[in-house]
């Protein structure tokens, strides 16, 4: 399930994965996104909370069609919180970021643990639009 943490009225998104991940999961996301471009926000900065995420309850298609939209949105994109307490994607977002950070100058993905929310909160809204 996908909750809206916060709204903002400019280009921040901040989302939380509750439970599984699914297909309806994957359409509100891909609307909030869409929503966003269409009031014009370039960069849209994004925070991810997933520490109640259960990875059993979630489809792995979803995962990929999230991955193929992400790549497609990939340069409208801005820094990206990942905000969880799971020492596996504390590992992965250091990698990811290699890639983040050559493809997009100036943009950033960082993990916050849970216990830094409202870190994670001030890293996507301090630069925004």
């Amino acid at each position: 399930m996908v909750e809206q943490l916060k709204t903002y009225p400019k280009g921040v998104l901040a989302i939380e994965i509750i439970d599984g991940f699914t297909e309806t999961d994957e359409k509100i996301l891909q609307k909030l996104f869409e929503s966003k471009k269409e009031q014009g926000f370039d960069p849209i900065n994004i925070l991810i909370k997933l520490d109640e995420l259960k990875i059993s309850k979630s489809s792995i298609k979803t995962f990929f069609e999230d991955i193929i939209y992400t790549l497609r949105n990939y340069k409208l994109m801005g820094h990206i919180a990942i905000v969880a307490h799971s020492k596996i994607l504390k590992a992965l977002v250091p990698i990811d970021n290699l890639f983040f950070e050559r493809a997009s100058k100036g943009r950033e993905e960082r993990y916050f643990d849970i216990s830094k929310l409202d870190d994670a909160f001030e890293f996507v809204t301090k630069n925004a639009n």
